[in-house]
Order: C-alpha cells, then structure tokens, then sequence
C-alpha cells in the first residue's frame, strides 16, 4: 500500500478518487465507464478507489474498465483509518466511505490536487477541464449544493445552525480538493477535533466539510455538478457531469430526471443486467421509504434549527441570532440602576434538571478522563487561535507567586465579564506549573445541560462542577467538592452568580464560594481581571479588551471562627480586595448608579 500512496506525479497526471464499499460497485462502474469514455488521450488517468471490504473478484471486474490511459487502482484504507480510529474518542464515523474525502491529503501525499467524484454520478465531458481549475490558495473547488440553495428548510438549517449563507454552501459530491492547502492548515486534525466536539445530522461529512473549509472555497461552473434538485440555470443537455444525489436514483425510478445519460453507459457495463433488476424490483414499499427518508432528513434540520433557536451556533458567530451589544449595554445599565446584580443579562439555553447520574464530577470514568483530555486541547487549539488573530489578549498576570506558593488546595474568586474569561483563568493557572494538580470550574445547570455545540462541549467536559436543581445531585456536587479541595486541588468560582459583558466594576459577592472554603478549611485566593481598550475591534465593532490578571495575597479561614463568621469574613475581605484593585487600576472611586437613586 505504501508504494501506492507515493506514486510521482506529472503535469499529465489526473488523480481522481472514489470511495466504495462493495455494494456500490455496479452504479461506480457506471460512473468510471462514462468518465473513461470521455478521456482524452492527451492525460494520463489514475482512478483511485477508497475501500475496505471491494473482494478480489470484484476489483478483477471493475479492472476491466482499463484503457491504455486510464488506470484503476484499489487502496484498501483500513490500516490507516485504524491509525485515525485511535484519535476519534466519541464517534467511529470512520469506517463510513462518505468520510473518506477528508483522508485523501495525508495519505496521499505526493498529490498538490486530487479529484474526487461521488458514484451517484454520470460525466458527459473530459474530467481533465474539470482538473485544471487553478485553485490558488483555496481549499476546495466545489458547486454550490442545489438543495439549499433552493429550499428554504435546508437554507434555514445551514445559516442557523451553522452559521454559513445558503449561497456559500457547497455540495461535496464533486470536489477538486488542494492537498497542499489541506496540509498546511492540518485539516485531518480540524476534522477529527470538530467531529469530536460536534454532532452534525442532517449532511454529516458536507457539514463538516463546509465549517472547515467556510471562506476558502473556488465556486467552479455549475455545470460540473448538476444535481436533480430544482430548476437549474441551463438546458440540460449542457451538463458536464450529473449527480443523482439524494433519492433521485435512475436505477429505482423510471422517469428519473436525466436517466438517459444513466443508462447509456450502465449499457456498456458488465453488471447491466443487474441493474436493470434493481429497477424492475423497486417496490412501492421501497419508494414509501423513501419518502420516509426525505421527510425524516426534513424533521432533522427543523429539529436542530428549533434546538438552536436564540443560541450560538457552533463557532459562536451567528449575529442575527443573539442579542446586539447595545441592547446588552442597555441591560446592564437597567439592572445596575435598579441594584439588581446577580441576574444575568444575556439569555442562556433553558435548562433542565440535572440527575445524579447524568455527571461524573470526579471524572473517574476512562471515558470521562478521555473526553476531558481532548476537550483541553480542542480549547487551547481554539485560544491559540484567538490570540493569533488578537481577539483574546492576555497582557500581564500580576501577583503569580501567591498561587505558586500555596500549598494547599483553595477557592479561587474571579469576576465574570465575558465568556472568555474562563479561559484566561486557565492560561494564568497554568502559568502557575502546578501539573500535578487540577483547576476545576463551577457552572450553572443549564449551561452544562443545554448549551449548544463547541461551548457546550467545553462546558461540559473542561473539568467543570455543574450546579443542580436536583437535591441529590448537589449532595453528589457537594461531596465531589470537599474531595477536589482535600486533595489539594483548585476550584474557580463566580461568586459574583451572574455574567455582565465587559462590565468593569466588581458586583456583590455571593456566599457559595467562601462556604466552600470554610467548610474544607482551605483559603480564598482572590483574583480580579481588569481590562483596556486595543486598536483591534472585535465582530460587533468594540475594542477587543487586553485582560490584567490580578491575583492577591491568599485569605485563610481563623480557626477561632465558626463557619457562619468565617464565610463573612473572607467575603468581606475579597470584596474589599477587589474594591482596592477596581480603584488603583481605573484611578475612579467605586461607585454605582443604584446608589445615586
């Protein structure tokens, strides 16, 4: 197999895949039987089929189809998907052919550009005009998937759920794919980190595909991809290539649209009269499948837009479906005015209750480890990539040595400003080189039961201790926490309860954190983040705010005091804290608009 994967390439060469399974070989045939007829003399072709189970005899018959420039070569994957097998933690999509496209860059890695065809499909002209499109910088050449374009359900799903236009959504049936471009943006690995963290059901791989490759795509002619869906912009008989995606099978229905190109080169196959049976033998019962599959794959785009409605999509940049800044700003000025500081402004997905089983606040499960693992890398892959665009600043972490030099486990306060901030309470721990024990983050309910994709795979598998409204599932949370701090591990807490977007001042603490300390005897180190304006301006067109991480002097519980007194006292002494570093660092004294009323 490895001398296949590194065949050397020529100007002449034209690489094109396929992916099959052993059941599609008659309507594959087609397929290659149409694009060899088409061929011209002038290129060398290599049809490379993707597989894991085409038999022998099998491969002897589709060998067959060979002509003096056009050869068919069998690449069992297998061996290599075991080697990606390792990586994917959550889901084995796979040993699914329809995934293989992803694959192609890495294995092959002698190609700059391959070809790859679904075997649904008929060419009506030389694939090698098809293959010379210069792709530039470009991820993918690919024809905008007809579909969504023209149905609203579809259009609906892919704008809010996965924050992409309808027009700028690509059908992966048909694709020139730039291996070079998909190596140097280590796309395998994007892959498996978002099929990881995100389930896509409705076009799965398409979906996929389209998230990773968004704003970096060649829009080819669309005749090179003429799918049966809709009115299409050209006479039929213009086509270049046409796809019988979805249901539109010619060899189950008779008035197939665009069947005659179909069966004009199935005539020239071994497997004719195979398929000819298929035809004959489609049953109603088949044809009321599918329906039932047309209108199944209807109900699982409503369902995923209704999940979603007023959330973040996947990557968090929907804006038409979240709150403006200025009516969040507004909020906070309406909230602070009325002295109500513990409600939050920016609605989170509605919650449910959290069951005892439905967590493992210790993660003492392999599987629980494992998804933790990955879930901190997938977070400092995403970090990364903020701060390389200067979206996450982090300018200074004052006072490290207070967390350095404790050594016990603690109650770490922070104010809560941004959905970020979690991740530069992370950064600044790790500053700290305390590997050898854990940081641990308290979180609301419905933030671990509700919210949606990449955040909400964070949520729930970033070392987080979700809060309940289930008595016995805070009895769990309350014994998972006396555990974590006994052991000399850290827990972050917001004791301020809600989320205020860049709100500067520190708000009224809650006694939740300080009760956690005082009943473990552990201290209270607090933290404070202050905050200044960069050039650089974020999606919704405010400064990007650079983050100074504070960190103060440690306040230990008094032995003398009971737990009540305790949990007063440190919460008097955070906020006075706090009080001190909002005032040095801004040069104003606190003060609020509640207190003018």
């Amino acid at each position: 197999m490895r001398e296949k994967l590194m065949l050397r390439t020529s100007s002449r060469l034209i690489p094109i895949f396929f992916a099959a399974d052993d059941k599609y070989i008659p309507f594959m045939m087609v397929t290659m039987k149409s694009l060899i007829a088409n061929a011209s003399d002038k290129y060398h072709y290599k049809l490379h089929v993707l597989h894991t189970d085409i038999t022998v005899e099998h491969q002897a018959q589709i060998k067959r189809l060979e002509t003096g420039n056009c050869k068919i070569i069998f690449v069992d994957v297998t061996e290599e998907l075991e080697k990606i097998a390792k990586k994917i933690t959550l889901r084995d999509y796979y040993t699914a052919t329809t995934y293989y496209r992803v694959f192609i860059a890495e294995l092959f890695p002698a190609y700059k550009k391959v070809l790859y065809i679904d075997s649904d499909t008929v060419v009506r002209e030389d694939v090698a005009n098809l293959y010379h499109y210069d792709l530039g910088k470009n991820y993918i050449g690919a024809v905008r998937d007809q579909l969504v374009v023209q149905t609203d359900i579809y259009g609906d799903y892919v704008e809010k759920v996965l924050g992409i236009s309808r027009g700028a959504y690509f059908n992966a049936g048909v694709v020139l794919i730039n291996c070079e471009q998909f190596r140097m943006a280590r796309m395998l690995k994007q892959f498996i980190e978002l099929l990881n963290t995100y389930t896509f059901v409705v076009a799965q791989d398409q979906d996929y595909l389209n998230i990773l490759c968004k704003d970096h795509v060649l829009w080819l002619d669309p005749r090179w991809n003429v799918q049966m869906i809709g009115t299409l912009p050209f006479e039929e008989d213009k086509s270049k290539l046409v796809h019988y995606n979805l249901a539109a099978k010619p060899w189950h229905y008779k008035d197939c649209r665009m069947g005659e190109y179909f069966w004009e080169y199935a005539r020239q196959t071994e497997d004719y009269e195979q398929l000819v049976n298929i035809l004959n033998n489609y049953t109603k019962e088949d044809e009321e499948k599918d329906k039932f599959y047309g209108d199944h794959l209807q109900n699982l785009a409503i369902s995923e837009i209704r999940n979603r409605k007023n959330y973040y999509n996947v990557f968090g940049n929907n804006e038409q479906l979240k709150l403006t800044r200025v009516e969040v700003l507004r909020r906070i000025a309406e909230l602070e005015k009325k002295g109500i500081f513990d409600q939050d402004v920016e609605d989170d997905p509605p919650g449910r209750e959290l069951k005892p089983g439905e967590v493992d606040y210790l993660r003492s499960n392999m599987n629980s480890r494992l998804r933790a693992r990955y879930a901190f890398k997938v977070a400092h892959w995403f970090v990364d990539a903020l701060m390389l665009k200067r979206q996450f600043v982090v300018k200074e972490i004052v006072g490290i040595e207070y967390l350095k030099n404790l050594d016990s486990g603690a109650v770490i306060t922070c104010n809560h400003f941004n959905a970020f901030d979690s991740f530069a309470m992370q950064l600044m721990y790790e500053s700290a080189g305390k590997r050898r024990k854990k940081l641990f983050r308290v979180i609301s309910e419905a933030n671990y039961t509700a919210f949606p994709g990449f955040y909400g795979f964070l949520m729930r598998n970033c070392n987080t201790l979700p809060l309940s409204s289930n008595k016995l599932t805070m009895m769990k949370f309350m014994r998972a926490v006396n555990k974590i701090l006994q052991k000399g591990h850290y827990i972050l807490v917001y004791p301020e309860q809600s989320m205020w977007w860049n709100y500067r001042k520190p708000k009224p603490l809650k006694k939740g954190a300080f009760n956690f300390a005082a009943a473990n005897s552990v201290p209270v180190l607090p933290c404070f983040i202050t905050m200044e304006d960069t050039e650089v301006m974020d999606g919704d067109g405010y400064p990007v705010q650079a983050y100074t991480i504070h960190v103060e002097a440690p306040i230990y519980p008094d032995k003398d005091k009971n737990r009540a007194e305790n949990i007063q006292m440190m919460m008097e002494k955070n906020a006075k804290v706090w009080k001190e570093i909002y005032e040095q660092t801004y040069q104003i004294p606190l003060s609020y608009t509640c207190d003018e009323q």
